[in-house]
C-alpha cells in the first residue's frame, strides 16, 4: 500500500498556485482642444455699468407709468396727496388732543374744524378790510393812474392822452372780437372752479379719515400690498417718513408766516392800504414756492404804485425782492432742510424739478414727496427700533 495518499491526508491538500496581481497603470488622456470663449471680452467695469443701466432703466418705466397712471386719476389723486399733507399739519395737534384722553374721532374732527375756522375767519377779515377800505382805495387808483399819466406824459416816449386813449380803444375793440373765446374761457374757469370745490370737498373728508384712522389704513394697505417678509421693514421705513413729513409740515407754516410777515411790515411803514389782506394773500400763496410769493409780492407793488406813486413802489418792490431772497436762499432751504434732513442745494433742485414736471402742483409737493421718499430710503437702508404713531 502507497504512504503518499495517506501523507495527502494527513498534509491535508496541496496549496493552489497565487493568482497573479493585474495593476492597472492609467493611460494619459490626450489633452483636449480648448473651446473657444462664447463670451466677447468685455472689461468687468463695462458688464457692471450695462447691468445698472437696464435696471435704472426699467426703474424709469415704471415710475413713469406710476405718474401717467396718477395724472390719469388726477381729481382722485390730487385731493388725495392734498388730504395727506393736511393731516400731517393736523398731526402735532391731533397727537396733542389724544394725550389728553380725547377720542381719536373728536381728536380728528375738532383739529379739522379749527383749520377750516381759522382759515374762513382770516378770508372774512380780509373780506370785510377789503370791503371797508374799497372806496377809499378806488379814488386812490384814480388819482394814481392820473399822477401816472401825467409823469409819463413828460417822458420823451410822445405817450399822452391821446395816445393812451388809443390803445385804450383799442384794447376795448380787442376784447370785443375776443367775445367768444373769453367766453368759452369763462366757461373753462367756472367749471375749473366747481372741480376745485368738489376736489376740496374730497380733500377734507379725506384729511378727517387719515387724521382718526390713519395708522389703521396704511397697516391695511401694506398687508394688502406688500408680502409679508417685507411688511415690517416697509412699515417702520414708512412711519420713519411720516415723521419728516410731519416736521416739513411744520416748517412751511413757520416759513409762511416769516414771509407774510415781512410783506406786511413794509406795507404798514409805507401806509400801503389792506395791510391785512396782503398778509393773508402772502401767508397762503407762500404754500406754494417761488411762485406763490412772487405774486403776493406783485399785488403789493401794484398797491403802492396806485395809492402812494412809484417812490413807494419802488421801496415795496425792494422789500419784496428782499423777503424773496431771504426765503429762497436762506430760509426755505435752511429750516426745511434741517427739518427733514436735506441739504439745502437739494431742496431748491427739489422745487425746481417739481415746478418743470408739474408746474405749481408739482412745485408744492416736490419737498413733501422728496422728503418721505428720502427718510423711507434710509430708514430702509439702516435699520432702526419701530417708532409708534
Amino acid at each position: 500500500m502507497s504512504l503518499m495518499p495517506v501523507l495527502r491526508r494527513l498534509l491535508g491538500p496541496e496549496p493552489r498556485p497565487a493568482e497573479p496581481i493585474i495593476v492597472q497603470v492609467p493611460v494619459p488622456a490626450e489633452p483636449a482642444e480648448p473651446k473657444a470663449s462664447l463670451e466677447p471680452d468685455i472689461p468687468r467695469g463695462v458688464t457692471v455699468a450695462a447691468g445698472y443701466a437696464w435696471r435704472l432703466i426699467f426703474i424709469g418705466v415704471a415710475v413713469y407709468a406710476v405718474y401717467r397712471v396718477l395724472s390719469f386719476f388726477s381729481q382722485i389723486t390730487v385731493p388725495v396727496g392734498m388730504a395727506i399733507l393736511l393731516a400731517a399739519m393736523l398731526f402735532p395737534v391731533t397727537t396733542q388732543l389724544k394725550k389728553w384722553k380725547w377720542p381719536p374721532a373728536l381728536a380728528a374732527i375738532v383739529s379739522l374744524l379749527g383749520l377750516v375756522i381759522i382759515v374762513l375767519g382770516l378770508l372774512g377779515f380780509v373780506g370785510q378790510q377789503v370791503a371797508a377800505e374799497w372806496p377809499e382805495l378806488l379814488d386812490q387808483s384814480r388819482e394814481g393812474f392820473q399822477a401816472l399819466v401825467a409823469w409819463l406824459g413828460t417822458l420823451p416816449f410822445g405817450i399822452d392822452d391821446a395816445r393812451l386813449n388809443e390803445w385804450i380803444a383799442q384794447g376795448t375793440a380787442w376784447l370785443q372780437g375776443q367775445a367768444s373765446s373769453l367766453a368759452s374761457a369763462a366757461a373753462s374757469f367756472g367749471a375749473a372752479f366747481g372741480s376745485f370745490f368738489a376736489g376740496l370737498a374730497t380733500a377734507l373728508v379725506a384729511a378727517f379719515f387719515f387724521a382718526y384712522q390713519g395708522r389703521r389704513i396704511f397697516a391695511g394697505s401694506v398687508e394688502v400690498l406688500v408680502p409679508k417678509h417685507y411688511r415690517a421693514p416697509v412699515d417702520r421705513a414708512a412711519l420713519r417718513g411720516w415723521t419728516s413729513l410731519v416736521a416739513y409740515m411744520r416748517s412751511a407754516v413757520i416759513v409762511a408766516l416769516v414771509d407774510a410777515a415781512g410783506v406786511a411790515l413794509a406795507a404798514l411803514l409805507l401806509q400801503v392800504p389792506l395791510v391785512a389782506a396782503l398778509f393773508a394773500l402772502t401767508f397762503f400763496l407762500s404754500f406754494i414756492p417761488i411762485v406763490g410769493a412772487t405774486v403776493a409780492g406783485a399785488v403789493a407793488v401794484v398797491l403802492a404804485l396806485v395809492t402812494h406813486g412809484w417812490v413807494s413802489a419802488l421801496i415795496m418792490l425792494a422789500a419784496v425782492i428782499g423777503v424773496m431772497q431771504v426765503e429762497s436762499t436762506f430760509l426755505q432751504p435752511l429750516v426745511m432742510g434741517s427739518a427733514v434732513d436735506l441739504h439745502p442745494l437739494a431742496v431748491l433742485l427739489g422745487i425746481t424739478a417739481g415746478g418743470i414736471i408739474s408746474g405749481i402742483l408739482g412745485a408744492l409737493v416736490a419737498i413733501p414727496v422728496l422728503a418721505f421718499g428720502v427718510a423711507f430710503l434710509r430708514a430702509l437702508r439702516t435699520p432702526e427700533p419701530t417708532v409708534s404713531v
